[in-house]
């Protein structure tokens, strides 16, 4: 029976790990699969590698960073140098993944690269130390197939996992009911991230912008969508000084995006869910300073937004450090809510990325192709 080794950086990768985890057995019972990973992965059956779970150091501050980083790195590279294993599987996480797969090929092992980096945003030339070191590369995004293949890396589209994971029509009037909003009067969804750092640089801006707007439009309601990885206490700080009135809703960025009839959301794959959504909506990118000049000396692409990057072409607004203002996000949010014409235009347009993203079971295809590699 194969043996596969998946190797998960974050929290993102955890859940992904573990619907491939799933996956694999459905296709292959029997299959030993080992992981780097954390709870979900581990729920999946996955043999969680004894002494580390994710390589990521989230929570850490200070010197413990670098003992920790260490720590689980050397951890993980005797596992890629010690174990039998039939197909070592990477998940997103480039920072330290491309690492191990430098270490797994060394050591003799296939090497699937599962949502693959997006070299071709900031590094191209990285694309041929790719075809160096990876067997297999399993995309979720269509434009990167052709990408990487003419790169000369062997590459498979599987669609987008977010197709497993949204409706793909929800109630509008019952989700409304639920989140105890009149379904008479308008609603903008806020989005603002799932970091720390972004939901900081980007409520703020939001709810100055929801002020705005209840000048406008009277009676106005506003929702925001609290990711998991945020606390509580970090939005009631946020929240406190407004002066309209916010709900906050948990782990339900879906049903947000569908009671909405615009959202204004950090840019990221929730732009993606937004589009399978179908809601018409603004993106927003605030970084500090450095952060945003590396970005733009480094970013080799016309758009930031994954939505327009489907599309190939500008459909959604992105508005971008400097021009994040309540000034700015005001126009665009009142354009979409006052003219039905261009609502209407936008979620015909992303009806079509919706499309371009696949179809659901990018888990069990991508499991499929890393079976395929561990035959060969």
């Amino acid at each position: 029976m194969a043996r596969i080794l998946i190797i998960a950086g974050e929290a993102s990768g955890d859940v992904h790990g573990a619907n491939l985890a799933r996956a694999l057995q459905e296709l292959k019972p029997g299959t030993t699969i080992l992981g780097v990973g954390g709870a979900r992965m581990a729920a999946a059956g996955v043999t969680v590698v004894q002494g580390v779970r994710h390589v990521d150091v989230m929570g850490l501050a200070g010197p413990r960073v670098l003992g920790a980083v260490i720590q689980r790195v050397r951890a993980v590279r005797r596992v890629l140098e010690t174990e039998a294993l039939d197909a070592v599987v990477l998940i997103d996480n480039p920072g330290l993944n491309l690492h191990f797969a430098r270490v797994a090929k060394r050591a003799g092992h296939r090497v699937v690269y599962y949502i693959a980096p997006q070299l071709w945003a900031w590094r191209p030339g990285r694309m041929n130390w790719m075809q160096r070191r990876v067997d297999h590369v399993i995309v979720i995004l269509p434009f990167e197939r052709d990408l990487y293949r003419r790169a000369g890396v062997p590459c498979t589209f599987v669609g987008h996992p977010l197709l497993d994971e949204v409706k793909l029509s929800y109630d509008r009037a019952e989700l409304r009911k639920t989140f105890m909003l009149d379904s008479a009067l308008p609603v903008v969804g806020l989005l603002p991230g799932s970091r720390g750092g972004e939901v900081r640089a980007l409520l703020p801006v939001m709810l100055e912008t929801a002020t705005r707007l209840e000048h406008l439009y009277p009676g106005i309601q506003f929702v925001v969508a609290q990711a998991p990885t945020i606390s509580d206490e970090l939005l009631e700080e946020l929240v406190a000084g407004t002066r309209i009135k916010v709900r906050m809703v948990k782990d339900q960025a879906s049903e947000v995006m569908a009671a909405a009839d615009v959202v204004v959301v950090a840019s990221g794959t929730a732009t993606l869910q937004t589009a399978i959504v179908g809601t018409p909506m603004i993106i927003v990118y605030r970084a500090s300073r450095l952060t945003y000049w590396l970005a733009r000396s480094l970013i080799k692409v016309k758009w930031i937004g994954l939505v327009n990057l489907v599309a190939g072409r500008s459909i959604v607004p992105e508005v971008i450090q400097h021009d994040v203002t309540p000034e700015r996000l005001t126009e665009e949010a009142a354009h979409l809510l006052r003219d039905r014409h261009a609502s209407r235009q936008m979620r015909e347009a992303l009806g079509a990325v919706r499309d371009a993203l696949g179809e659901p079971g990018a888990s069990e295809r991508a499991a499929a192709v890393v079976l395929a590699v561990c035959r060969t």
